[in-house]
């Protein structure tokens, strides 16, 4: 088994929702890299008997909780995208406890390199400065909305009331510093991240002690 990996070079992956992040990080994945999802952590976080469910429960009510003692995600998300105090609330209970669980993955990664999928990686206000490189995966809105409705079965409304509560496409790719695109397919996919694997490779060896 190889040894954790230096993570004086890491890259942050985020995107819009729709766009694809999940798709392309298990691409990089194939390629070598060590990926970290935060929104699986989150998930851990508040599945049955979760780590994070006595605090959520305690904060918010039973009424939160499915029958099997999970979070209850569909309500949950009427509630904070449309009341802000509520979701500064959820993320006071969430974020820490979801950096302090992709900090302990990151120290036992050993592929050769790390990438963090991170969904308000731009949002966030922290995570930048905890990464090497930001890359973002990129697609016309339509599109997004279009994925969302296809794979989660949600009304448009809710598509867009959960985009309008990230950055816009526009600053996103502006925060990055490497885009890929992603409105043609796998095979018009799969050569930019190869492309993109291989910097990440030359520079994470430069970054090695």
């Amino acid at each position: 088994m190889n040894a954790p990996r230096n993570l004086a070079f890491s890259v942050g992956l985020t995107g819009g929702i729709g766009c694809g992040k999940s798709t392309v990080a298990d691409m990089f994945a194939e390629l070598g890299a060590s990926v970290i999802d935060t929104d699986q952590i989150a998930h851990a976080l508040t599945a049955p008997h979760g780590a994070a469910m006595p605090a959520l429960l305690a904060e918010f009510g039973d009424g939160f909780a499915t029958p099997d003692g999970a979070l209850d995600r569909a309500k949950m998300r009427a509630l904070v995208f449309t009341d802000d105090t509520a979701r500064a609330r959820l993320e006071a209970i969430l974020h820490p406890r979801i950096r302090e669980a992709t900090a302990a993955a990151a120290s036992i990664a050993t592929g050769d390199y790390v990438i963090f999928v991170v969904p308000l990686l731009i949002e966030s206000g922290t995570w930048r400065e905890r990464v090497t490189r930001v890359l973002a995966i990129d697609c016309p809105e339509a599109l997004q909305v279009a994925r969302v409705m296809a794979r989660s079965g949600i009304s448009e409304d809710q598509v867009r009331a959960i985009m309008a509560a990230q950055v816009t496409r526009e600053q996103r790719r502006a925060a990055a510093d490497d885009i890929i695109l992603n409105d043609d397919g796998l095979d018009a996919l799969r050569p930019q991240v190869e492309v993109l694997h291989a910097l990440y490779l030359s520079q994470s060896k430069l970054k090695q002690p």
